[in-house]
């Protein structure tokens, strides 16, 4: 039996092992901080397109949290942790901690298990991307790390 719930603004369907199996956003997010970290997505969606990848996923959901973005080349398939900050508000990095690591490489295992129709690729990286918002929301610094973790 599948169950439906509304959690944070998103309808979530559950199959009968408790997985996700759809998410959809049912009303749209007015949190400041929510917005800042779906704006920083999306600048880091654009980046990785210049560099000439697919963005196949975005907030991809699953039990233990949301994927930001999943991209494909061709070749490598990356999972992308995205960090968004303003401006003298601190490091991108300071909470891509070693539990947060972790969650990530599970969320991904469980991408890899929920989505057969997903790109294959050769190899599979974990990236992280550090957005800076100026005071205005425009992009002030974007660092990249390749195979961050």
């Amino acid at each position: 039996m599948t169950k439906v719930l509304q959690i944070c603004g998103e309808v979530v369907l559950f199959d009968d092992a408790g997985s996700v199996e759809h998410s959809v956003m049912a009303i749209p997010s007015t949190n400041a901080r929510h917005q800042l970290g779906r704006h920083g997505e999306e600048l880091a969606a654009q980046h990785f397109e210049r560099l000439g990848f697919t963005v196949v996923a975005r907030n991809h959901r699953t039990r233990h949290g949301e994927l930001d973005l999943v991209a494909f080349d061709g070749t490598v398939l990356v999972f992308v942790e995205v960090k968004t900050r303003r401006k003298g508000s601190g490091s991108p990095w300071e909470s891509l901690h070693l539990r947060k690591r972790a969650q990530v490489r599970r969320m991904a295992t469980a991408y890899l298990n929920q989505v057969p129709e997903r790109p294959r690729g050769r190899t599979l990286r974990f990236d992280a991307v550090g957005v800076i918002l100026d005071a205005d929301g425009k992009l002030a610094g974007l660092e990249h790390l390749e195979g961050a973790f």
